[in-house]
């Protein structure tokens, strides 16, 4: 059985795959939804992931959205003989070193340190409304479930050892786009899947983006 590792993006809990799950389950797959809040950083994560695929010991296909785009990347260099695909829904990625900081445009980095600095000791981003994020209709159900992101899941860089890049990879972009989450896959040499939708499709329209996580691999 086939098991997809979901990984949420920054601001998120496992619930934001809550929506998508139920279609997956009943395309005979298993699903695995780690939980990254908290004070931790990037690499933190990245060994979260690793050890939910450490649980797995059938065929893995790894998923990050947005922030987790980076995470699942080094966690991938970690186990590269057990994730057989990597899928990235708008995922923030780049080669050994990257950091969603360095990636991102400077408007957005100082935004964002801002809003850490009026936020007490600086440490955490506050979330944003789920209108930053395409949600409007489902606004209500989204935003009790945003939590502050830590600063420096934005400041570290990844570390890769070169083993994330024998894998196969695909970066699913949502359109109309936002940022360069389309170029961001394509310098990485993955092919790249537009679907119609806002930056947080799994909560707007999880059966389309269900159904791309399916056929994804396949593609490839």
């Amino acid at each position: 059985m086939t098991t997809f590792v979901l990984v949420h993006g920054a601001w998120h809990g496992p619930s934001a795959w809550d929506r998508v799950v139920p279609a997956l389950t009943a395309a005979g797959v298993r699903t695995l939804t780690p939980d990254l809040r908290g004070d931790h950083g990037l690499h933190d994560h990245a060994e979260m992931v690793a050890a939910a695929i450490d649980t797995v010991r059938d065929s893995c296909i790894l998923v990050g959205h947005s922030y987790a785009g980076l995470v699942v990347r080094e966690a991938a260099d970690a186990r590269p003989d057990a994730v057989d695909h990597i899928v990235m829904v708008d995922g923030w990625a780049g080669p050994d070193g990257a950091s969603l900081f360095g990636l991102a445009p400077d408007y957005f980095v100082e935004a964002m340190r801002k809003s850490a600095e009026a936020n007490g000791d600086g440490r955490f981003i506050p979330a944003l409304p789920p209108a930053m994020f395409g949600v409007t209709d489902e606004a209500e159900w989204l935003a009790p479930r945003l939590v502050p992101q830590p600063l420096r899941t934005f400041t570290e860089t990844t570390r890769l050892s070169g083993a994330v890049d024998r894998i196969p990879g695909t970066a699913v972009h949502c359109e109309p786009g936002t940022f360069p989450f389309k170029e961001f896959g394509a310098s990485l040499g993955y092919r790249t899947l537009p679907i119609d939708g806002p930056h947080d499709v799994m909560v707007t329209d999880p059966e389309a983006i269900a159904r791309v996580l399916l056929e994804a691999p396949s593609l490839v």
